[in-house]
């Protein structure tokens, strides 16, 4: 079984924050300590600080691997411009690619069941060029995963999400894949010359 952190707790956070945030609170946590802690114990002070500034080189690497804006637009145009068949194709090249085993499924709510060790993935993906994503194709992938026995569904979608419906989709397990996450999915989308 693997471990998985609680999305809301303090490192979690900082993981999702600005890199330099860690960097602050680890310096200031050492400074602190240096300055109140009695000099036999000072090395012990100063590695207090050590678990922020960890977290703000993991950080700081996410950060620089992420996709820029622009590089999120064309991939977004791009995938918007693809017919049903080339995205599910280059779909399911991708998740396989990142080591998932891939079937598709004909089920209303979902378009590929998906096997990594021991867990089980729903993905929807018909939806992706819809302008704004309400909660009702949420509520119908949490049954398809209710049914078919999934841990957690992908929800695949180039436009606006409704507040209401990403809240459905963190109380149920459900990963919202959007821009800078289809742009890391399907990297060759939108790059001249090459197809996703």
């Amino acid at each position: 079984m693997k471990w998985a952190m609680n999305e809301q707790s303090l490192f979690a956070i900082l993981l999702r924050s600005a890199w330099w945030i860690s960097f602050a609170i680890g310096i200031a946590l050492s400074a602190a300590a240096v300055a109140l802690v009695p000099e036999a114990y000072r090395l012990f002070g100063i590695v207090t600080g050590t678990p922020f500034i960890v977290i703000g080189c993991v950080a700081a690497w996410k950060q620089l691997q992420a996709p820029s804006a622009a590089r999120i637009d064309k991939t977004l145009a791009a995938v918007r411009a693809m017919n049903w068949g080339d995205f599910a194709d280059a779909l399911e090249a991708a998740y396989r690619r990142d080591g998932y085993e891939v079937s598709r499924v004909a089920n209303r709510a979902a378009d590929f069941e998906m096997k990594k060790e021991w867990r089980r993935f729903l993905v929807s993906g018909k939806r992706w060029k819809v302008a704004r994503t309400g909660v009702a194709p949420l509520r119908e992938l949490h049954a398809a995963k209710e049914d078919r026995e999934a841990h957690e569904c992908f929800y695949i979608a180039t436009g606006e999400i409704t507040d209401h419906a990403r809240r459905f989709a963190a109380e149920n397990k459900i990963r919202l894949v959007g821009g800078p996450e289809l742009a890391r999915l399907l990297p060759g989308a939108g790059r001249r010359g090459k197809r996703a």
